[in-house]
């Protein structure tokens, strides 16, 4: 991926609406790095998000405009803490 390209994506704006605990509107997703009924792992411009709960479902995904929307039983949303440093070549062209 292109340093400009990197910078777009990161450049996002990442917004989180959860409405009645059973639908969640995401913007400013990447990506998302893994996914079952249980638990989503979505990579957003502002780090990854893990959204847990119980029969979730991905009812839309639009990666080029950022938009991810969620519905089931959300429990608990949090962002993962990305460790210090990273590798030598992340850290050559960040």
């Amino acid at each position: 991926m292109l340093y400009e390209e990197k910078e777009k994506l990161t450049a996002r704006p990442h917004n989180i609406i959860l409405e009645d605990r059973t639908r969640l509107s995401v913007s400013g997703v990447i990506d998302v790095e893994s996914f079952d009924d249980r638990q989503i792992v979505a990579k957003t411009s502002k780090g990854n998000l893990i959204l847990r709960g119980n029969e979730l479902h991905i009812d839309k995904l639009i990666l080029d405009t950022g938009e991810l929307v969620v519905t089931g039983l959300i429990t608990d949303l949090g962002y993962e803490e990305a460790a210090p440093g990273g590798s030598l070549w992340s850290r050559l062209f960040k």
